[in-house]
C-alpha cells in the first residue's frame, strides 16, 4: 500500500517547490519591459496633460506603480500559497488620496495593467495595448472640440437692468445658463455658464460699461462648481 499523502504534505510542496520557477532572467526581463512601458506612460501623460498644474511626482508614481505591480504579480505567479497570503495582506491597504482629474484615474489603471501583463509574461499584449491607448489619447488630445465652457461672474447694484445684461450676454453665447444668483444690501452677484460662439472675450469689456455693473470676471470652467 502506497504512502498516504496528507494535506500538510501538499501544502509544504506547493510552498517550497515553485519558487525555483522564477529565474533571474525572467525577473530582469519582466521588470525591464515594465520600466520601458512605464517610461512610455510617463511621456504620454506629460504630453497630453491639459490640467492647470502639472505634477511631476504623480507622473513618476505612475512608473513606480507599474514596477511594484509587476513585482507583486511575479511573486503571486510563483507560488499559489504565497498568492493567497499576499491577497490577504493587500486587502487591508486603503488608499484615501482623492483623484481630482478623471484622466489621472485612467493613467493609474493603465500603469497597473502594464504591471499585471508584464508580470504575467504577456509582453506583446502590454506593448500593443499601450501603443493603441497612446494613439487614442494623443488623437483625442489633438482634436479640438471648440466648445469650451466658461463661468461669467457679474457684480452689480440696484441700478443694473438684469434683462438687458442677459440679452447682451446671450448675443455672444451659444448657450447661457444661470448657475447662481445672490443679492445682499443693494449688491448682487450673478454667475452664468457660457458656451461662446467665438473664442473672443472682448464682450466682457462691453458688459463692465453697462450701468450698475461694478465687476465682470470670465473664467474657464470644467464642470467642478458648487454654489
Amino acid at each position: 500500500m502506497g504512502e498516504k499523502i496528507t494535506f500538510m504534505d501538499v501544502f509544504k510542496n506547493s510552498f517550497t517547490e515553485n519558487f525555483s520557477q522564477l529565474s533571474i532572467s525572467t525577473i530582469v526581463l519582466s521588470l525591464g519591459i515594465t520600466f520601458v512601458l512605464g517610461l512610455f506612460i510617463f511621456f504620454i501623460y506629460k504630453k497630453t496633460y491639459n490640467g492647470v498644474l502639472y505634477t511631476k511626482s504623480f507622473n513618476v508614481s505612475l512608473l513606480l506603480i507599474s514596477l511594484v505591480t509587476c513585482v507583486v504579480i511575479l511573486a503571486i505567479s510563483s507560488n499559489v500559497v504565497l498568492s493567497l497570503g499576499m491577497v490577504g495582506a493587500l486587502s487591508i491597504v486603503r488608499f484615501r488620496t482623492a483623484v481630482k482629474d478623471s484622466m489621472d484615474l485612467v493613467y493609474m489603471f493603465w500603469a497597473i495593467s502594464v504591471g499585471i501583463v508584464s508580470g504575467a509574461g504577456l509582453f506583446l499584449l502590454g506593448i500593443i495595448g499601450s501603443a493603441i491607448i497612446a494613439v487614442i489619447l494623443i488623437a483625442m488630445n489633438k482634436f479640438d472640440y471648440n466648445d469650451n465652457a466658461y463661468l461669467l461672474v457679474l457684480n452689480y447694484d440696484n441700478s443694473a437692468d438684469e434683462n438687458k445684461l442677459l440679452e447682451s450676454i446671450q448675443s455672444e453665447a451659444k448657450k447661457c445658463k444661470i448657475k447662481s444668483k445672490s443679492f445682499h444690501k443693494d449688491q448682487g452677484e450673478l454667475t452664468l455658464e457660457l458656451r461662446l460662439i467665438k473664442e473672443n472675450a472682448s464682450f466682457v469689456n462691453k458688459i463692465t460699461k453697462e450701468i450698475g455693473v461694478s465687476n465682470a470676471m470670465l473664467v474657464s470652467y470644467n464642470g467642478d462648481y458648487t454654489s
